[in-house]
């Protein structure tokens, strides 16, 4: 994104890309459906150190804006009743392929399977180190995009190797660390919910404080959980001693309030337990809820005490798991750490450290939910320092003139 608009705006542009293909991290977004944005962002769900940071760069890039941006290369979009923005054609791989001949059409100068080791600022000018140590060449040039990711997915390229040349820039570097990833616990004996799906309420707790909620799907694994049900708080068990964490879950979700009135409502039923239970989860689900409630699952539901209800509830409700750990950086989708965004500027991302730098995407120290946050970040960031890059260029022609 920062190549294309930097060469709408009349700027010679080299690309460097570390794979074979630009885009390869973009084909495994949305699950290979390309969710570009969500209609709902806002500030307060990204993690980031300055919220008004935050705010300064969603005004000057919105989800409108990108859509319309979008659009005008050719890659109308749509969104779903809950806010999340993807391609018509629902297809990453269509995407990537709108915006790669875009760069082509814009005369931008594409050199894929590039190794870029490392970079430095003398006077005026970038020089990039090229190809492996002992063997590298260099090439400059008068401004520096950086838009090499964190270490999530480092099999399609990112793996942190540039902070390094920050670092020797002055630039800070926060520890890397993944997000967006499982969460593993101890399931004790609600193990036998392993493989099952749910819509749940979640929150990491440390002590009696809550660290964060969210709600969504999730699958019980071997290991604990994952799924976007608690994917977005994954980044706290990377940030803070997972020993000291855990994880509270409502498995009824959105629907508690027709189970509670169910219940509310049982002094004449004559169903069981089990019978009432799957109305609102499958049988595996229901009878392992039951149990872990100590109940008779044949039991008519109005000759349930008050106590024996709120077992059952608190079984469902209150789930609470004690945190051993997160997933890594093979299997979490983004990265905590990187360069604070206090040392850019929020409507242009250069840096305030060295002019002629520009730090987007992964390469801040910013992280949103699941649903198109970070894509919505990693274009918007890319954006605004292709659109500086050509005002620039306009007014160097107009100083030339």
């Amino acid at each position: 994104m920062a190549a294309l608009r930097a060469a709408g705006g009349g700027a010679r542009v080299t690309l460097f890309e570390h794979n074979l293909r630009v885009g390869r991290k973009l084909l495994v977004t949305g699950s290979g459906r390309c969710n570009l944005t969500n209609q709902g962002l806002n500030a307060a769900a990204y993690t980031v150190a300055e919220k008004g940071w935050m705010n300064a760069f969603l005004a000057a890039f919105s989800p409108a804006d990108l859509r319309q941006e979008l659009d005008a290369l050719g890659i109308p979009t749509f969104a779903t009743p809950d806010g999340w923005v993807y391609p018509l054609s629902e297809s990453a791989q269509s995407a990537v392929s709108i915006l790669e001949e875009a760069l082509l059409q814009r005369q931008v100068n594409l050199r894929v399977a590039i190794n870029i080791t490392g970079f430095s600022h003398c006077i005026t000018v970038f020089e990039l180190q090229i190809g492996p140590p002992g063997q590298h060449r260099t090439e400059t040039f008068d401004a520096l995009v950086v838009a090499a990711g964190g270490k999530a997915y480092p099999e399609l390229g990112s793996r942190g190797e540039l902070f390094p040349s920050l670092a020797r820039l002055g630039h800070t570097v926060n520890p890397l660390r993944p997000a967006l990833g499982p969460i593993h616990a101890r399931l004790g004996a609600y193990q036998l919910l392993k493989g099952l799906r749910f819509d749940v309420l979640a929150a990491i707790l440390k002590g009696n404080r809550c660290l964060g909620e969210t709600d969504g799907n999730l699958i019980v694994t071997e290991q604990g959980f994952n799924g976007p049900g608690v994917m977005n708080l994954s980044h706290w068990v990377a940030l803070e001693e997972p020993a000291s964490l855990k994880l509270r879950l409502d498995f009824l979700g959105q629907k508690a309030s027709l189970f509670t009135g169910g219940m509310a409502n049982r002094s004449r039923s004559q169903q069981s337990v089990q019978s009432y239970m799957s109305a609102f989860m499958a049988p595996k689900a229901s009878d392992v809820f039951i149990r872990v409630a100590g109940l008779d699952p044949t039991l008519p539901l109005r000759d349930l005490t008050t106590r024996e209800v709120a077992a059952l509830t608190a079984a469902l409700q209150q789930a609470s798991f004690q945190v051993t750990g997160a997933g890594t950086f093979k299997d979490s989708q983004v990265t905590v750490g990187g360069v604070p965004v206090a040392e850019v500027d929020p409507t242009t991302c250069q840096s305030r450290l060295v002019p002629g730098l520009y730090l987007v995407g992964e390469t801040l120290d910013v992280a949103g939910p699941c649903g198109g946050y970070n894509l919505h970040f990693a274009f918007g960031s890319g954006f605004l320092a292709g659109q500086h890059l050509a005002n620039s260029q306009v007014t160097q022609s107009k100083e030339t003139a």
